[in-house]
């Protein structure tokens, strides 16, 4: 009790500081927890089966609602790449009635999802939107990237979501379709939707253009 009494003050002290880190901690905790769950997550996947007919599916996993811009589609060949906004696209019908245009654009809410057309379609699309030749489909390697440029919530930047799928692969039969990743790659961060940016403003021109 003497050296308690004699050495109170410093004691003090050291309590003061380690209640702090304490405090500290528990705050980073909670700032963290709140950061991930405002993040936005959009997931680009496949469903209804692996191969080419498989369905193109965007999903809303973040915390509030996204409104979808474009949703741009890449053929990434040996030589070019061919780049097409699917967002609208034409729906077939039967010989009678005539083709309708559906689009994609438009808010997504959280935990919600849409199904783009199917992943053949898509490159179908690509193809005779550039005049490519059929044989387009027979090159080893080839490659298809799905882009998702969105606004989330009441932010002013985009952010955008991106994933590539082979079409062809070596070690497959053709008209397969792998994910080269695990998962959607995410672009949130300042600098990275600065790219998103660029993408919009590349397909603005490209819509343009053509």
């Amino acid at each position: 009790m003497e050296w308690l009494n004699d050495n109170g003050q410093a004691i003090s002290a050291i309590t003061s500081v380690l209640t702090l880190f304490v405090w500290f901690f528990y705050a980073q905790l909670l700032y963290n927890g709140y950061v991930r769950q405002r993040r936005p997550r959009v997931i680009i996947n496949r469903g209804l089966g692996t191969g080419q007919n498989a369905l193109c599916l965007i999903s809303n996993m973040s915390s509030e609602s996204i409104y979808i811009q474009h949703v741009v589609a890449l053929l990434h060949t040996s030589d070019e790449t061919y780049m097409v906004d699917v967002a609208e696209y034409q729906e077939e019908k039967d010989e009678q009635q005539e083709k309708s245009v559906r689009s994609h654009q438009g808010p997504l809410s959280s935990g919600d999802y849409l199904h783009m057309q199917r992943f053949a379609d898509i490159a179908e699309q690509i193809r005779a939107s550039w005049q490519l030749d059929d044989d387009i489909f027979e090159q080893i390697n080839l490659q298809m990237e799905i882009r998702v440029i969105a606004i989330y919530g009441s932010e002013d930047r985009p952010i955008g979501a991106s994933r590539s799928f082979y079409l062809n692969a070596p070690s497959t039969s053709k008209r397969a379709l792998i994910p080269l990743s695990i998962d959607t790659k995410r672009l949130n961060s300042r600098l990275q939707r600065r790219k998103v940016k660029r993408w919009a403003e590349e397909i603005d021109h490209l819509e343009t253009r053509r």
